[in-house]
């Protein structure tokens, strides 16, 4: 799952959430993928070394590669997303930090704050919201459906143990 929840002090009744959209393709990957591809590119272009049809095709080559790189480059970049949810007695706080350090800070009274599923009607099916006062905030938009659900059974525990209070 591409969440988890933080370990605690136990003398503490602070939780963390941090929450991460998934990566298909890591850096190792990503390596291997430029690798393989240029490979492939470069194999069938063994049959014009030494042609003036090279120099007409290396140009275009070169481009599809680093086209290519840059595209994954700007997929990582824009995969930067890290969500934190803090969950105190007092409080429950969502911070997100987006791509090209957009930031975005939601908190609201633990007491009033309550997970909504809206399993349709919403921009994706299982949209997960939290609400806490006269505004809503999505939560894990980046989670596929199974993910999100999973997530909700999760954070509603969370809720209802914050409004015990700790563990004794």
């Amino acid at each position: 799952m591409p969440y988890h929840w933080l370990t605690q002090a136990p003398e503490t009744d602070i939780r963390r959430m941090h929450l991460w959209p998934y990566r298909s393709l890591p850096k190792r990957g990503f390596v291997w993928f430029i690798g393989g591809t240029a490979a492939l590119i470069a194999l069938p272009m063994i049959a014009v070394l030494g042609t003036p049809v090279l120099w007409g095709v290396l140009p275009f080559v070169l481009l599809a590669l680093a086209g290519i790189w840059l595209a994954l480059q700007r997929s990582y970049r824009d995969g930067e997303i890290l969500e934190e949810l803090t969950l105190t007695p007092s409080e429950v706080r969502l911070t997100r930090q987006g791509p090209r350090h957009m930031r975005a800070e939601w908190q609201a009274n633990a007491h009033w704050v309550q997970v909504e599923l809206h399993a349709t009607g919403g921009p994706v099916p299982n949209y997960l919201t939290l609400r806490g006062g006269p505004r809503h905030v999505e939560i894990g938009a980046f989670l596929s459906e199974d993910e999100r659900l999973s997530l909700l059974d999760e954070l509603r525990a969370a809720l209802a143990g914050n409004r015990r209070g700790p563990a004794q």
